[in-house]
């Protein structure tokens, strides 16, 4: 039986249009239909063509004014750094030890770990993201933590014990063996546990040892289906400093690919300064980058070259992430706006169908999770936004000049952040909706 019927116009991407045609990419209804069976899209398509299903029993709600699409689909974000969002200051490496390393042990703390979880799920919610691929901290609790926020609200979640075990403080790091222990019994109590998924988390080859990198290829090898996230190439003074601590190995993408971590179960956050050589690896082992722009900016790591990574000819799959709390914003709205404006400094004028699909279906396909989340079509969950295109003054005069679809998804994507977000569903149950105007 139909539970929940959503109507409303529909834009959705079915496939990646920085390699197919666009108008092969795109599906979009003025007047359509989502019908939801037990938390999954049992059907969708226009209204005229699918009403006909509405029962008495059915719950239909009617957003007349708004734009249902998939729910956003963070690639890359820290739960434990919420607090040092907008600090002052500082370089990668720098930024780690000043504010980062600092905010992530308050997370030995359980009750402070469940707090700050449960403002971030709600955070997400509230800016319209319904799955996100999240670092933990090397605290076992952190990890429980935050599946447990995410249960609350049956959201897809992906999230790891943090692996480091060198070069930080030790009030931070484990030991290989401890992070090998800790990440196996988290993977049996959580790996496909309702809706969330495990992450190996190494944080990057800089804060791990040889032996723990190659406890993190143990448990990929060990769990066929467990994720992996890790960081790679977002600042020179990184990458030199990868080069120093792994001399034997031919770049920053070998030492990962040495270890048994570079296949199609991986993804890695920024990946700026990756060379033609380290990108053909990453196409020809299935590995993804998760662009985040706002942390790039922010931070001053470089522009990500969107067109090199997307060379038809070795394609790299690309998600968006937001990289909170080194990235400014939980919107996946002002996020696509960055990533548009990096693309700029690069000469290049990525289109909004190109935007959306990288925060939507492009970081479900990063994760590999393309056949559940990403876009609306039947067997994919009902984790679906509701925007506003006119949800301010300026959106809304904006829009009513638009004089095409492109045009208004594009001014939605620049000038709107959380304020546009009407509602957020996961799997088919109201999760947020904004307060009515006073």
């Amino acid at each position: 039986m139909i539970q929940l019927a959503l109507r409303g116009a529909i834009y959705s991407l079915v496939d990646d249009p920085f390699l197919r045609d666009e108008a092969e990419c795109v599906a979009y209804e003025s007047d359509g239909l989502i019908l939801l069976v037990d938390g999954a899209i049992s059907a969708i398509g226009p209204y005229a063509e699918l009403r006909d299903q509405l029962t008495a029993h059915t719950e239909l709600r009617h957003y007349p004014n708004s734009i249902l699409m998939p729910g956003f689909v963070d690639a890359h974000i820290h739960y434990a750094q919420v607090e040092i969002i907008g600090s002052f200051g500082t370089q990668l490496l720098e930024w780690l030890n000043k504010y980062t390393f600092p905010a992530e042990a308050k997370f030995v703390d359980v009750e402070h770990a469940r707090r700050i979880a449960d403002f971030f799920i709600a955070e997400l919610q509230r800016n319209g993201t319904t799955c996100a691929s999240v670092f933990c901290t090397s605290a076992p609790g952190s990890v429980d933590a935050i599946f447990e926020a995410a249960q609350r609200s049956n959201m897809l979640m992906l999230a790891g014990l943090m692996m480091m075990d060198s070069h930080a403080p030790a009030y931070l790091t484990d030991s290989a063996q401890a992070s090998y222990d800790h990440s196996n019994h988290l993977i049996e109590r959580w790996h496909k546990n309702g809706r969330c998924r495990y992450t190996v988390t190494p944080r990057f080859a800089l804060t791990s040892s040889p032996e723990q990198l190659e406890m993190a290829g143990a448990l990929m090898r060990e769990h066929a289906d467990v994720h992996l996230q890790s960081h790679i190439s977002e600042n020179r003074d990184e990458v030199a400093r990868a080069a120093e601590l792994y001399p034997q190995r031919k770049h920053y993408t070998d030492i990962y690919e040495h270890y048994g971590l570079l296949n199609e179960r991986a993804i890695y956050g920024h990946g700026i300064h990756l060379s033609e050589g380290e990108l053909r690896r990453f196409h020809a082992t299935g590995a993804s980058i998760a662009h985040c722009p706002t942390s790039n900016f922010f931070i001053g790591s470089g522009l990500f070259d969107i067109a090199k990574t997307k060379d038809a000819a070795r394609p790299v799959k690309v998600g968006l992430g937001t990289d909170v709390g080194g990235g400014t914003s939980f919107s996946m709205l002002q996020t696509m706006s960055e990533a548009y404006k990096m693309a700029q400094l690069r000469g290049i004028s990525v289109t909004p169908a190109q935007c959306y699909y990288l925060a939507t279906l492009g970081s479900a396909e990063a994760l590999g999770l393309d056949h559940r989340v990403g876009s609306l079509r039947a067997g994919c969950a009902g984790d679906v936004v509701v925007l506003d295109p006119r949800a301010t003054p300026l959106l809304k005069l904006r829009a009513d000049v638009a004089e095409s679809l492109d045009e208004l998804l594009f001014a939605l994507m620049i000038c709107a952040d959380d304020r546009a977000v009407e509602a957020t569903y996961v799997a088919g149950e109201l999760v947020y909706e904004r307060e009515a105007a006073a």
